[in-house]
């Protein structure tokens, strides 16, 4: 007789949870081998539960999960077996704990469940230390570099090198516009643009997954890559706001 051979475990954030009983929590978990998954962490509330002090956010943690459920009509939430802490960074606080929460607002809304992204993850793993940086420029410019990555994960971000309706390689000094519908044009007159020269330095970035020269390259043109950015994700997003950004805008309004 075949001994069962038990489930590896598998790296993972927490991106979200909810009660789902009295001593049970639903949890979204961001894992790098399954993508964004859903589990039921049975008796995590309970007063002495492990799991208390595992199941925190922009922790790094192992988790061994159950078997997907099967047949028609079956849900897609697996129950998680185990968890363990993997080592990680201190929690974090103020401004930066909202922009790790409009991170994980991001992966919710725009991944789909079971679609793998490790290097995805890998940047996620990577940008968090980025969100407690004294340097707001730093903070800002982790901040694009994600949501550039996101975005190309998921196949939504045009070839930033090239002008999207002719194929033709940016002129380097010129000044361009990313756009939902028609990709890279060439900025309106009154219209803060981006570089052609920085575009192209974004794109070799991206493709080769260099998250550092990302980063560093969108502190060039962060205030219109900013708006840029964020015109592209609203667009994606739909009608519904993320709460994160009404949030962290509230409070710098008080």
């Amino acid at each position: 007789m075949t001994a069962t051979r038990a489930a590896a475990p598998l790296a993972a954030f927490v991106l979200h949870r909810y009660d789902w009983s009295e001593s049970s929590v639903i949890v979204d978990l961001f894992t790098r081998a399954q993508g964004r998954t859903a589990v039921v962490a049975k008796g995590a509330k309970k007063p002495h539960s492990n799991l208390r002090a595992v199941l925190l956010p922009f922790q790094r943690i192992n988790v061994t999960l159950g078997k997907l459920p099967e047949g028609e009509g079956a849900s897609d939430i697996q129950t998680l077996r185990q968890a363990e802490w993997a080592g990680g960074l201190s929690m974090l606080t103020g401004e930066a704990l909202f922009s790790g929460f409009y991170l994980n607002e991001l992966l919710m809304k725009l991944l789909a469940r079971h679609d793998p992204h490790p290097a995805l993850f890998d940047a996620y793993a990577q940008t968090l230390p980025s969100l407690a940086d004294v340097d707001e420029l730093r903070v800002q410019s982790a901040l694009r570099a994600f949501e550039l990555r996101l975005l190309r994960e998921i196949g939504l971000l045009p070839d930033l090198a090239l002008a999207t309706l002719t194929l033709q390689p940016l002129k380097p000094e010129g000044l361009y516009a990313l756009r939902p519908e028609a990709g890279v044009i060439e900025a309106a007159p009154d219209e803060a643009g981006v570089p052609g020269a920085v575009l192209a330095a974004l794109q070799a970035a991206l493709a080769r997954s260099q998250l550092d020269a990302l980063q560093q390259t969108c502190a060039l043109a962060l205030p219109a890559l900013k708006a840029q950015l964020r015109a592209l994700l609203h667009y994606h997003l739909g009608s519904t706001p993320l709460r994160t950004r009404q949030v962290m805008h509230d409070l710098r309004t008080l």
